[in-house]
């Protein structure tokens, strides 16, 4: 029984798959050649093995996440700012339209903000953690949402961020031309703070939460023949450890990856 009252099961199922296959040709199987596309460290792989005390399996499958999980942010950050598509009252404008805003949520009825303000208009740009603008974008993103605000005056603008410090939602105080500049209009909201103010229930991303582990299940059990990596470097680590005549077969393997990094260092070109 679907427990969501804020989106449909069909939309966010669809919303879920539609992020997956944002994950493109990162879940291309890894070969070998892949794995090595560009030239993995291989003294520290045999630092890591050896001091997590872990197996090449294990070793060869966390790097290939790491090599996976490097360019995985934008996609999430596709998931956190799309599915705002099938909220009521909300829409995500096509790229550097209205603005270039990320989401826009508009209410005839009105939005109350904690200090009593009351709009109709909430201009959003949303992140994915805390700590990822410097200080000039944070500037640049300021001046923004003041020009808004000088446009329309019957709104407010949300710095959003997924992954912020604490829950909150509170007048943005940041810098620009080294001078501390705020407005009550210019807030900075958690992701859960934002789906309360537009659906109305408090914890609707608890809720979300706890539903999406199935529905991305779910969706990758739909996809599962397009989606489904198979990985061949820990096999052909192997094979090419065979070809070492090494009786120790840890030292066999290490040899094999030693010459990812090291086939034309002196005394491994042999």
């Amino acid at each position: 029984m679907w427990t969501l009252s804020f989106i449909s099961e069909e939309d966010f199922t669809k919303h879920v798959k539609k992020t997956i296959e944002k994950y493109g040709e990162k879940l291309e199987s890894f070969d070998l050649k892949r794995f090595n596309k560009n030239i993995i460290d291989p003294i520290k792989l045999i630092f890591d093995k050896t001091v997590y005390q872990a197996s090449w399996e294990e070793i060869v499958s966390n790097e290939i996440f790491r090599q996976r999980d490097k360019s995985n942010n934008n996609d999430i950050g596709y998931f956190h700012q799309r599915i705002f598509n099938y909220i009521d009252k909300c829409h995500v404008p096509d790229n550097g339209k209205e603005g270039g805003w990320d989401v826009i949520f508009e209410n005839p009825d009105g939005i109350a903000l904690p200090d009593g303000s009351v709009v109709h208009t909430i201009y959003v740009e949303m992140k994915n953690k805390h700590n990822t603008m410097n200080s000039a974008s944070a500037g640049k993103t300021f001046i923004k949402m003041q020009n808004q605000l000088l446009t329309d005056d019957d709104c407010a603008c949300f710095l959003v961020e997924a992954i912020a410090q604490r829950s909150q939602n509170i007048k943005w105080e940041t810098t620009v031309d080294k001078k501390k500049v705020g407005h009550k209009l210019i807030r900075r909201v958690s992701l859960d703070q934002f789906y309360a103010l537009v659906t109305g229930q408090e914890d609707a991303f608890y809720q979300l939460c706890m539903v999406l582990p199935s529905i991305i299940q779910k969706a990758v059990d739909e996809l599962e023949g397009s989606i489904v990596p198979h990985d061949t470097v820990i096999d052909d680590l192997k094979v090419l450890a065979e070809k070492q005549n090494l009786d120790d077969e840890n030292l066999a393997v290490a040899m094999a990856v030693y010459m990812l990094g090291f086939g034309s260092y002196k005394g491994f070109n042999f």
